[in-house]
């Protein structure tokens, strides 16, 4: 446990600013405790060191030992705020919090952080009502640019699609491949290039898939593990049958939920649910599934530009989860409050990659395409929604790799991806 102090301070010198950062600091002037949640090496810790006075890292065991001897004991007088790092190491520090908060719930004394889900999903979580979450992932373009002053897109689409306007000096096919395999992870996105960068990456899956996974999962074999994450990889911003899924990597279904319901807890697997209206009809309630950072794609699948460029299954996919990675991240700062859904029809007659509902009900659309230059008819899915949803539809956005910005038809434009960051 130590105090902040002129190291902690040297650490934060190159600190790159945060799409969550003034959210924290409005959250934590009203509110007793809060909760970064993410997968590890995103950043959250040093995050919140720029607002704690005390830190407890909890994966340490000499700092931790007094924590499951005594939780509420080692808390008492702390200087606040106590930045609890990587909380699930001593998951009763959750019901010290809780009594703490109950007894005293003045602002600003707490900052949990963690890289898995844990006893979050159970119902009787102690810090319900108590302490409030707040996700975090990697880097985006716009935070490695330092773009933060621009609002984020789903706030522009709903409130300014009109004056989105494409950069002078937009990417190309190739550009946002590279963009992607960067990841946003801090380390290799803004340190590491090349064949460091790729041996980042593929020692961070390693570690996911053994270490991560046993800390949390139990006794689990990574080699099924590896296997069941490969098909994920392959297949993600797919709706795909789970049995192709556990078919693909030699397991049982059995074994197939347990390996997802722990990929989902370590945060790095997203299931994004199925849109359903009852002015639509024969929609598919599967999930759409993506690794949150393309760069796990990379990693596991061991890719390089090239062998991005040469696929065009996985290419497209790649972009898609790219796009996802910048959206998500987004999220809670937008201020028209948007939930991530997609959107298919049986036989994939009709299908939209990306559904943001707001409330009443609005929604915004979004389509991620692998060319240049899409015509009309690239469109054929954004203005079906259109037609069927009425004046529930706000806009439709066809994001492409091209350099233009183009009104497809009415509420429906064609966009640059870079649109997202510029």
């Amino acid at each position: 446990m130590v105090r902040q102090s002129d190291t902690v301070r040297v650490m934060l010198r190159e600190y790159v600013s945060r799409h969550i950062d003034d959210l924290i600091e409005t959250l934590l002037r009203e509110l007793p405790a809060i909760l970064l949640t993410g997968p590890r090496g995103t950043g959250k810790t040093t995050t919140a060191l720029r607002q704690a006075r005390t830190v407890v890292r909890l994966d340490r065991e000499a700092e931790a030992a007094a924590f499951r001897a005594d939780p509420d004991a080692a808390l008492r007088g702390l200087d606040e705020p106590v930045l609890l790092d990587e909380w699930q190491a001593v998951p009763t520090v959750l019901g010290a919090v809780k009594r703490a908060v109950d007894s005293e719930p003045h602002a600003g004394r707490y900052i949990l952080t963690g890289s898995a889900r844990a006893d979050l999903d159970a119902q009787t979580w102690p810090g319900t009502g108590r302490v409030v979450r707040v996700p975090m992932f990697g880097l985006t373009v716009r935070e490695i640019d330092k773009a933060l002053g621009l609002s984020p897109f789903l706030d522009r689409l709903a409130h300014q699609a009109d004056a989105i306007e494409a950069p002078r000096g937009a990417p190309d096919l190739r550009d946002y491949v590279e963009l992607a395999l960067r990841s946003g992870f801090p380390e290799p996105a803004l340190h590491l290039s090349g064949s460091t960068r790729e041996r980042w990456l593929d020692s961070y899956v390693d570690q996911l898939l053994t270490r991560d996974a046993g800390l949390i999962g139990g006794r689990r074999d990574p080699e099924r593990l590896r296997r069941y994450f490969e098909a994920l990889a392959l297949n993600t911003a797919g709706v795909v049958d789970d049995k192709t899924l556990y078919d693909a990597a030699g397991i049982n279904r059995k074994t197939a939920i347990a390996y997802e319901r722990l990929l989902r807890n370590l945060l790095v697997l997203e299931a994004v649910p199925a849109w359903t209206s009852n002015r639509l009809k024969r929609l598919v309630r599967s999930p759409k599934r993506y690794l949150v950072d393309p760069g796990l794609v990379a990693g596991v699948l061991r890719l390089d530009p090239r062998g991005v460029l040469s696929d065009g299954h996985l290419l497209g996919r790649m972009l898609e989860t790219f796009v996802a990675a910048q959206l998500r991240a987004e999220l809670p700062i937008c201020s028209v409050r948007p939930r991530l859904y997609h959107l298919r029809q049986e036989q994939g007659r009709h299908e939209i990659d990306l559904i943001a509902e707001l409330g009443g009900g609005k929604v915004l659309a979004v389509e991620v395409k692998a060319d240049a230059a899409p015509g009309r008819e690239a469109s054929r899915h954004l203005r079906w929604l259109r037609e069927r949803l009425g004046d529930r539809f706000l806009v439709g956005v066809l994001l492409h790799t091209g350099p233009r910005v183009w009104r497809i038809d009415e509420r429906i434009i064609a966009a640059p991806i870079c649109t997202l960051w510029t």
